[in-house]
């Protein structure tokens, strides 16, 4: 008989394979998924990115050695640019740690336990997202301006906020605190709490448990958390901008004393800087695309746990 051939079996199956494939490329076909439609996506998606991206970023960096490796060093050198790389870093070395420490703990009770009033704080954490950073800026003026209950008593103590380094750090933290929450709670919610109790359940303290099992779960989100909010940290513009009070070589950042070169008539300078600051989100990038590369397996191992 038929099923008796040898191979009749396998030449089933092939065709049974075959009628499928046939079905799924139909299906593809029916939702525009054809070869025509990817090409047109994927040359569309170029384009954008070429526009809005690429040619910008490339615009920066000619701009910046048009006039030669020596002005471009020489606008690097400037005391002023000195002051505000060093206000930059030391203000990223502020806010992305104290954002780390709060994102953590954010993430860890929104996706770890149920209370009231927790979409509220959900919500809060999303504000810096809703809000332009110069309302933020504002918000901050308001708070600790002269006018303001904070102000006079700060003063009294010798404290000042406003046109000083504390503000510029309070309006950072403001701005990148979300980046390293939003980070982790889907990825902590998807992991669930299965192992953090299993954990309790043998003896471990509730720190224990979160050193050991918690965070090792979750280190390769909350290392691109620390990536993105740093890199915001290191560009903020609109925030600072309002607290500074440009105070050159004092509260001017790096994204500040950009502005000030180019109304001053030295483009060269301020495309020089740009390119400076432009290469920190690069190197903020690389970082990120080189420990992709380094640990696919074990980032795609996590992200099916």
């Amino acid at each position: 008989s038929t099923c008796c051939r040898p191979g009749a079996g396998s030449g089933s199956a092939m065709s049974s394979e075959a009628a499928a494939t046939r079905q799924k490329s139909k299906v593809r076909q029916a939702i525009g998924e054809g070869p025509k439609t990817r090409m047109v996506l994927i040359a569309v998606s170029l384009g954008f990115l070429g526009l809005m991206l690429i040619a910008p970023l490339l615009v920066v960096f000619v701009e910046a050695f048009s006039r030669g490796l020596g002005v471009y060093f020489d606008a690097l050198a400037l005391p002023d640019t000195m002051a505000a790389l060093q206000l930059t870093l030391l203000v990223a070395a502020i806010a992305v740690p104290a954002n780390l420490v709060f994102g953590v703990a954010a993430a860890w009770l929104i996706a770890k336990f149920d209370f009231k009033g927790k979409s509220f704080l959900l919500t809060l954490i999303d504000l810096p997202f809703a809000v332009s950073p110069v309302v933020s800026g504002l918000i901050f003026v308001l708070l600790f301006g002269a006018n303001s209950v904070l102000g006079p008593v700060l003063d009294g103590y010798g404290v000042k906020v406003l046109f000083a380094v504390p503000g510029i750090v309070i309006a950072t933290i403001f701005i990148t605190f979300p980046f390293i929450a939003r980070e982790l709670i889907p990825l902590m919610q998807q992991q669930g709490s299965s192992e953090e109790e299993a954990a309790v359940s043998l003896g471990a303290s509730g720190w224990r448990t979160f050193f050991q099992v918690t965070l090792p779960n979750v280190k390769w989100g909350l290392l691109y958390g620390v990536l993105l909010c740093n890199a915001r940290a290191m560009g903020e513009f609109g925030a600072v901008s309002v607290v500074s009070g440009h105070i050159r070589g004092v509260t001017n950042t790096l994204p500040l004393h950009i502005e000030i070169l180019y109304n001053d008539n030295k483009a060269a300078a301020a495309f020089a800087v740009a390119s400076l600051l432009a290469m920190l989100a690069l190197l903020t990038l690389a970082v990120k695309t080189l420990l992709e590369a380094r640990f696919a397996g074990e980032i795609a191992a996590q992200r099916r746990h």
